[in-house]
C-alpha cells in the first residue's frame, strides 16, 4: 500500500498503515508541504477497485474542494493522478483484479482484502465512509459490512448508479431486494442520478425522498483524447470517407439490446450498402446472449460490413472507436443512465438512443441526439436514416466541439463536488 502527500510516494507496510492511521500517516508528510491550508474535512473512498473514470473524477472534484481523501483502491487504479494528489492517501487493499488466476489464488486475495478493509475500517480517521461500489460479494457488502461500519460509529454515504441492477438483469430475487432493502436502510444518504431513480428508492425501498440527492452522472475527462483525427481513426479501422460509421460500445449484456441494432443494421443495408457497424465490448452476464447475436449476423449475410472487437477495451485505446464513429447507439432496453452516453459526449459524439430511464431528458433532439422506441428495430432504423439526412451530421466535426462544450458544462464535477460536500458537511454537523 501507498501514501503519498504533496507530490511525494511514501511507502509502509499494511502493519504500519492499519496501526497507525491514515490520517497520522498523512501527518509525517505534513512538514514538506508549503504554505497548504489544511483541510477540515476527511472522508474515506470505497471504489470496490473498479470504474476508473467515475473514481478518478469524483477524487479530483473533492480533493479541488480541499477534502482529504482516503482512497481505498486497487492495482487498476494506482496511478499518478492519484499517486501524485497531495490530499490523496491511496490505499491499495483491493490488489490486483487479473481474471486470468486459479480459484483458489482468487478466492485467497479476496479474503485478505477483506480482512484489510475490515482492519482499515476499525482504525481510519474519516468519519465518513462514502462507498462508489460494491465489491462482488455484493450481500455481504451490502449488510453486514455496511452494519460494521455503522457499529464504529462512521456516517454511510452511498452512490447507487443503479437502484436495482438485478432487476435490469432480469437476476431479481427476494434475497437481492433484501440486501439492497438493507444497505439504503443503514445509509445515512444516498446519492442517485436521476430524478426517476429517486422516485424508485421511494416507491420500492421506502426511502425518504429527502435522505436523496440527485447529482450529475460526471463526464468522463480521464480516457485518452489525443491528436488522432477523425480520417485518421477511419482508416485504421478500415474505414473509408463514405462510410456511415455506427458504434455500439460497452458491456455486451441482454439488457443492452444489440439484437435490435444488428436487425435495424441489415434492414438499412438493403437499401443503402455504405453502412458500417463498429461492436466494441466485452460480454457479461448471459454467455450466449453475444453468440445468438454473431450467429445471427453471420447467418444474415452482413458480416462483412460489421467490426468486431469483443473484449474489454483499455482506456487509452477508447478514443479509436469514438473518433472512427459517426454516431453512438443505444438500443437499450432497460436502464436508468448510461455512462456510455456521456463517454461518447466526452468525444462529441451525437448519440441514438432508446427511450428508456432518463435518456430521453439527456438527448437534445437534433442537437445532440435522437430518440427512437425501444425493442422497435424499424424505429431505430428510421431514427438512423433520420441522423445520416440531418445537419447534425453533416456538420458533424463542428458540431462534436458543441457537444463537448454542452456535455462538461451540464456534467461537470464541480456540480457534483458542490452537491456532495454539502452532504458531507450536513452529515457531520449533525
Amino acid at each position: 500500500m501507498t501514501g503519498n502527500r504533496n507530490g511525494s510516494l511514501a511507502k509502509f507496510s499494511s502493519a504500519d498503515r492499519l496501526s497507525q492511521g491514515p490520517r497520522e500517516l498523512r501527518l509525517k508528510e505534513e512538514d514538506c508541504a508549503v504554505n497548504e491550508p489544511r483541510a477540515t474535512v476527511e472522508i474515506a473512498l470505497l471504489t470496490g477497485g473498479g470504474d476508473k473514470p467515475y473514481a478518478l473524477g469524483m477524487a479530483a472534484a473533492l480533493t479541488s474542494e480541499g477534502i482529504l481523501l482516503d482512497f481505498i483502491g486497487s492495482d487498476d487504479l494506482q496511478v499518478p493522478e492519484l499517486l501524485n494528489n497531495a490530499r490523496i492517501n491511496f490505499l491499495n487493499l483491493r490488489g490486483d483484479q487479473c481474471p486470468n488466476v486459479s480459484p483458489f489464488a482468487k478466492a485467497r486475495r479476496i479474503l485478505n482484502y477483506y480482512i484489510r478493509l475490515v482492519c482499515y475500517a476499525a482504525t481510519a480517521r474519516p468519519k465518513i465512509f462514502h462507498i462508489l461500489w460494491t465489491n462482488k460479494f455484493v450481500f455481504f457488502d451490502r449488510t453486514l459490512l455496511v452494519a460494521y461500519y455503522r457499529l464504529l460509529g462512521k456516517r454511510i454515504v452511498l452512490t447507487a448508479h443503479n437502484v436495482n441492477a438485478g432487476r435490469r438483469d432480469s437476476k431479481d430475487s427476494w434475497l437481492n431486494r433484501f440486501s439492497l432493502k438493507c444497505e439504503y436502510t443503514l445509509s445515512d444518504h444516498i446519492f442517485v442520478h436521476t430524478e426517476k431513480m429517486r422516485n424508485e428508492l421511494s416507491a420500492e425501498f421506502g426511502i425518504s425522498p429527502g435522505k436523496v440527492s440527485v447529482i450529475p452522472f460526471g463526464i468522463n475527462n480521464t480516457t485518452l483524447n489525443t491528436s488522432l483525427s477523425t480520417g485518421e481513426a477511419k482508416r485504421r479501422l478500415g474505414l473509408v470517407n463514405d462510410d456511415k460509421a455506427i458504434l455500439f460500445f460497452g458491456n455486451i449484456a441482454p439488457y443492452k439490446g444489440l439484437e435490435y441494432l444488428a436487425t435495424a443494421f441489415g434492414e438499412l443495408l438493403q437499401t443503402d450498402p455504405s453502412y458500417r457497424l463498429i461492436i466494441v465490448g466485452k460480454p457479461k452476464g448471459d454467455e450466449n446472449y453475444w453468440g445468438r447475436i454473431h450467429r445471427a449476423i453471420v447467418q444474415s449475410g452482413i458480416a462483412d460490413r460489421v467490426i468486431e472487437r469483443i473484449e474489454y477495451i483499455p482506456d487509452e485505446e477508447t478514443e479509436l472507436y469514438f473518433k472512427a464513429a459517426d454516431v453512438l447507439v443505444l438500443p437499450y432496453t432497460h436502464i436508468f443512465q448510461s455512462g456510455v452516453l456521456f463517454l461518447g459526449y466526452s468525444f462529441g459524439l451525437p448519440a441514438i438512443a432508446a427511450d428508456v430511464g432518463c435518456l430521453r431528458e439527456e438527448i437534445i433532439e437534433g442537437e445532440t441526439g435522437l430518440i427512437f422506441e425501444a425493442r422497435d428495430s424499424s424505429a431505430l432504423a428510421r431514427a438512423i436514416e433520420q441522423y445520416f439526412a440531418s445537419e447534425l451530421f453533416r456538420q458533424l466535426e463542428r458540431r462534436r466541439s458543441q457537444i463537448k462544450t454542452y456535455a462538461n458544462d451540464r456534467y461537470s464535477w464541480s456540480r457534483v463536488a458542490t452537491i456532495t460536500t454539502g452532504v458531507y458537511s450536513g452529515l457531520l454537523e449533525s
